[in-house]
C-alpha cells in the first residue's frame, strides 16, 4: 500500500472540486428550470397537453390507456411537446438526471490533459453507459 503524496492530494482535490462545481451548477441549472416550469404551468402561462379537469379521471388508467387517449408519446418523443404547460416540467427533470454529464466530461479532458488515459477512459465508458441507457436503445422489450 501505497502513500499519498501532497502532489497526489492535491491532485485529487482540484479534481474533486471541479466535479463538485460543475455538477453543484448543472443541480441549480436544474431546479431553476424545474421551478420556473412549474410556476408557469400553474399560473396558466402555457396550455397544458392534459386539462386540470380531465387530470383527475384519467389518473385511474392504466398506462396504455392513458398514453392513448392524451396521446403523450413515448421515450424522448415528449421534446416535441415541451412547449406545452405540463411537458415543460420534463425539461428540468431531464436536466437534472443528465447533469453528471459534464462533470464526466470534464473529468475526462482533465485526465486527457494530464495524459492519464486510463482515468479518461473510464470517464468516457461511464458517459458512454449514461448517453445509451438515456438513449432508450436498451427498453428491456417493453
Amino acid at each position: 500500500m501505497t502513500s499519498a503524496t501532497p502532489e497526489n492530494t492535491e491532485l485529487q482535490h482540484a479534481e474533486s472540486a471541479m466535479y463538485a462545481k460543475l455538477l453543484n451548477w448543472g443541480m441549480q441549472l436544474s431546479l431553476l428550470v424545474l421551478a420556473l416550469s412549474f410556476i408557469a404551468y400553474l399560473l396558466g402561462i402555457m396550455t397544458p397537453l392534459i386539462p386540470l379537469d380531465q387530470m383527475t379521471q384519467l389518473w385511474g388508467q392504466p398506462v396504455t390507456s392513458y398514453l392513448k387517449s392524451t396521446a403523450t408519446p413515448q421515450g424522448w418523443g415528449w421534446l416535441m411537446l415541451a412547449g406545452k404547460g405540463d411537458m415543460l416540467t420534463l425539461v428540468g427533470i431531464a436536466l437534472l438526471a443528465g447533469c453528471s454529464l459534464p462533470p464526466l466530461i470534464g473529468l475526462m479532458l482533465l485526465y486527457l490533459k494530464r495524459r492519464d488515459y486510463t482515468y479518461a477512459g473510464i470517464c468516457l465508458a461511464i458517459v458512454l453507459v449514461l448517453v445509451l441507457a438515456a438513449s432508450g436503445v436498451l427498453t428491456g422489450g417493453h
